[in-house]
Formats: structure tokens, sequence, C-alpha cells
């Protein structure tokens, strides 16, 4: 059953979806996310400013996704398990309806995102003062706090903090690559699907006007 559609018209054929602070988000994460993935154990400070802008993006889109945006708003389109496995049951059968907003599992896909964003900046976040780790007392039941390399220096060559904490931050930030590749992927198909450069929609904030069976 679809929603009520309550866009603004552009004219006959396309309809404005995405906000400009989505889209700024949308992109500007991504201009992060890669700067800081280029810099990591080459350009520090760099390294640490994207990492910083990272967090605060993901910051104003959590608040953001409370707003008064219709296709921002985490309740328009985050769904269940449930919902989530039946669409992509659909897709197998090449049978998934074209939402004008965040599908199932694009929706999955952006919570899934925006956790491992969460854990990669705060892991690094962490490491930039060992003190930090410290704040938080149950921390070292998972991750130890242990910042002296094989000799027992305090911090390993270059003065980079070492240990389990910065293999988790690693982790996270190779998931991510993951996730990324897989986002990338689920556009292309979707586009191809339903006929529509969702990628350029991302840039012009604007989509096909609903048809009949399209959720809105």
């Amino acid at each position: 059953m679809t929603d009520h559609l309550s866009v603004q018209t552009k004219d006959a054929t396309t309809v404005r979806v995405w906000d400009p602070l989505v889209r700024v988000f949308h992109w500007g994460l991504v201009a992060a996310f890669a700067t800081a993935w280029l810099t990591a154990d080459e350009v520090q400070p760099i390294h640490e400013v994207a990492g910083y802008t990272v967090a605060g993006l993901v910051a104003l889109r959590l608040i953001w996704g409370f707003a008064d945006s219709r296709y921002a708003r985490f309740t328009q389109f985050v769904k269940g398990p449930g919902a989530t496995l039946a669409y992509l049951g659909s897709m197998l059968r090449r049978q998934e309806p074209r939402y004008l907003g965040h599908n199932p599992a694009g929706a999955a896909m952006i919570v899934a995102l925006l956790l491992t964003l969460s854990g990669t900046a705060f892991t690094g976040w962490l490491m930039a003062e060992p003190d930090r780790v410290a704040m938080l007392p149950a921390l070292p039941q998972i991750v130890s706090p242990a910042w002296a390399d094989d000799d027992g220096d305090e911090y390993g060559e270059g003065g980079e903090a070492e240990g389990p904490l910065k293999e988790v931050h690693e982790t996270l930030a190779n998931l991510m690559l993951l996730l990324v590749a897989a986002h990338a992927a689920g556009v292309v198909f979707a586009s191809i699907r339903h006929r529509e450069n969702l990628a350029r929609a991302m840039i012009t904030g604007d989509k096909r006007a609903p048809e009949p069976g399209d959720i809105t």
C-alpha cells in the first residue's frame, strides 16, 4: 500500500525527492571517507580531519533522520527484517516494486553503513589519544588498551597506536569498502531495473514521477 505523495512536482515527469541536506551529506561522506582511506598511515593530520568530518556528517544525518524532511526520515524507509527479506525475494524473482525513496534493501544498507562508519570514527577517535580508552571502563573487556609494541614501547613505529584497537579500526574500514562496493552494485542494479539514474537523482534531488504500482 502506498503512502500519500507529498513531494513538490517540478514538471509532469519528475518530482523532488532528496532534499539539499541529504545530497550534501551523501557526496560529502563519499569525499571524506575516500580522503580518510587514501591518507591512512600516510598523512595522519589529513586522515584525522577526514575522520572527524565523517563523524560530523554521520551525526548530522542521524539528527536529520528525525526531522520533517519526508524521504530523509528513518521512519519512512527503515523496515523490519521480514519486509527486507521479502523485498530481496522479490528482487530474485525480478518482481520488486519501484520505491520513490529508499527501498527496503537500500534502507538496510544505509543502516549498515551508518553503524560501520560510526564504529570506524569512534575507534579512530580512541586511537588518537591513548588516555581516551581509560574513559570507557567496559572497553578493556572487548578491546585491550595495550598501546605497547612487541619491544614494550608505549608506541609503535612512527608514534602510531598499536594493538587490538587498531586492528578493530582497520577491520571496520575494510568492511566499509565491502559495503560501499555492495551499495554501488545495488544502485547500478536498481537503476537498470527501474530505468532511472539513481546517482544523478542524488545530485539533482529529482526522480521520475511515480507510476501505477510504485511505492511512494
